[in-house]
C-alpha cells in the first residue's frame, strides 16, 4: 500500500493496472487447460452413457427378442411399447431418456449401419463428424 496524501494509505492506479494485468495472464494461462480437461469429461460421460444405453437394449431384447424397432425409439426402454407383452422395463433407472452431455438426445439407428443398431452422440456441435468436443461419439468406435 501506498501512502496517499493526508496519511491515508491505499493503492495507486499503477498499483491496481499491475494486479489486473498479473491476474489477466494468470486467467491466460489456467483456463484453457481446465476448459479442454471439461471437454474431455463430457466426452467421457457420453461414452458412459452409450455403454449404459446399450446394456439396458440387451435387456429389452432379452426379454422381447427383438430391439426397438425405428418407431418404438429408445423410448422403449422406460415406456412400454403397446403389444408388447414380454416388456420386463422399464429398463434404465431414469424416468425420462438421458441427453448427451450436451443437452441433445442420443441417436439411435436400427437395424444400424455397424451393427444390429447404432447408438450415438453428434457432440457439442450436434452435427455429423468434427473433432474434439465436436467428434461424434458412438458405440461401434473402439474405447479410446
Amino acid at each position: 500500500m501506498a501512502a496517499g496524501r493526508g496519511g491515508e494509505a491505499g493503492f495507486t492506479l499503477v498499483e491496481l493496472l499491475v494486479v489486473l494485468a498479473i491476474l489477466g495472464l494468470l486467467m491466460g494461462l489456467v483456463v484453457p487447460p481446465v476448459m479442454q480437461h471439461f471437454g474431455r469429461a463430457r466426452s467421457e460421460v457420453a461414452r458412459l452413457d452409450i455403454a449404459n444405453i446399450e446394456s439396458a437394449l440387451d435387456l429389452f431384447r432379452l426379454d422381447v427378442g427383438r430391439y426397438p424397432n425405428a418407431r418404438e425409439g429408445l423410448a422403449a426402454l422406460v415406456e412400454k411399447p403397446a403389444g408388447l407383452e414380454r416388456w420386463q422395463g422399464p429398463y434404465l433407472k431414469q424416468k425420462q431418456l438421458p441427453v448427451d452431455p450436451w443437452g441433445y438426445p442420443y441417436h439411435y439407428r436400427v437395424p444400424g449401419e455397424h451393427g444390429d443398431f447404432d447408438l450415438y452422440s453428434l457432440g457439442a456441435d450436434n452435427e455429423p463428424g468434427g473433432t474434439g468436443e465436436n467428434a461424434d461419439i458412438a458405440n461401434w468406435q473402439a474405447t479410446r
